[in-house]
């Protein structure tokens, strides 16, 4: 399928019949002024045949999650049925009111055959992230930092109980090299590791060896990727977790999903990781609550020259 490119909005059709409709402070005109949209286009064009009929224009469908999200509509059925009647939505996206709007099935196979398994939406993301530090929106000097987690849609009652290899902390090897060269000042011997501890599973059988630790975890039948989640009062229930970091603004810099089963303080070193690499010298301060306060998060944090601010 071949990538298409819209008609500019000066299209004599939609200049006539919709734009004097759409009032000057509605939403969607801010939206249109405060991002240049045109840098999806690259972004996608990869993915896309040089042959093919027609596809539905990536900006438009990237322009749809926007509407669905802002204006709280949530269902992308009911979306697509909001665009078909709204006249604003169909001037932001640039469809004229004779034309069909793209149907919910096709919007949503889109996202999970063609930009499912892509780095598109990070990249969307960062994107418009670059305008708004750009324009000064938003305070790179103190980022706060924490987690939230939201329900799977799965059933809590349907799950398999499995025995897991209990992994590693991301920590542990660089803690066993400050150990053994502090061995070694003090004319120690090293302490040897097994290069074979890695490998959980015997190869002959498949089984977990057994002198590996191990234990036993909840696994969704319909949702997988999920893990079970339960805190204090909250229900038990399949989640995932969301490790955000954000400025003082509000503004999201950076978010990482795991599954709901991880602890807080394991997940916050894959999103510092990439947070570092995309601002570690713009950031003075890290701002985290008691949660994540770790020698080992602490250690990482003083590494990078920052401040780690405990919040309780």
């Amino acid at each position: 399928m071949a990538m298409t490119k819209r008609n500019s909005k000066n299209d004599n059709i939609i200049l006539n019949t919709i734009e004097g409709l759409v009032p000057q402070d509605h939403e969607v005109r801010k939206l249109e002024s405060c991002i240049d949209w045109s840098f999806i286009y690259p972004s996608v064009e990869h993915l896309y045949s040089d042959f093919g009929r027609p596809s539905i224009d990536p900006v438009v469908l990237f322009k749809m999650i926007f509407i669905n999200i802002v204006f709280g509509i949530g269902s992308m059925r009911r979306t697509c049925k909001e665009i078909q009647v709204n006249l604003a939505y169909r001037w932001f996206l640039g469809i004229s009111m004779d034309e069909q709007v793209p149907n919910y099935s096709t919007w949503s196979q889109n996202y999970i055959r063609r930009y499912g398994d892509s780095q598109v939406f990070e990249q969307i993301f960062d994107q418009i992230l670059k305008q708004a530090i750009t324009y000064g929106f938003v305070d790179m000097e103190t980022v706060y930092g924490d987690s939230t987690h939201q329900k799977a849609n799965a059933n809590k009652n349907k799950h398999t109980d499995e025995e897991v290899a209990i992994v590693k902390k991301v920590y542990e090897d660089e803690l066993l090299d400050e150990i053994n060269k502090d061995r070694e000042k003090h004319g120690k011997k090293p302490i040897k590791t097994n290069e074979k501890e890695e490998l959980n599973y015997d190869e002959e059988t498949g089984k977990l060896k057994k002198d590996v630790e191990t234990k036993h975890i909840k696994v969704s039948k319909t949702d997988p990727e999920s893990g079970c989640f339960h805190k204090g009062e909250k229900e038990k229930c399949f989640a995932y977790s969301h490790q955000t970091f954000c400025d003082k603004n509000g503004f999201v810099i950076l978010s990482l999903c795991v599954s709901g089963n991880v602890h807080d303080s394991v997940s916050f070193f894959p999103a510092y990781r990439i947070l570092s690499d995309k601002f570690k010298d713009q950031i003075k301060n890290i701002c985290l609550d008691a949660g994540y306060i770790t020698p080992a998060i602490c250690k990482t944090i003083l590494e990078h020259k920052q401040k780690n601010v405990c919040a309780i």
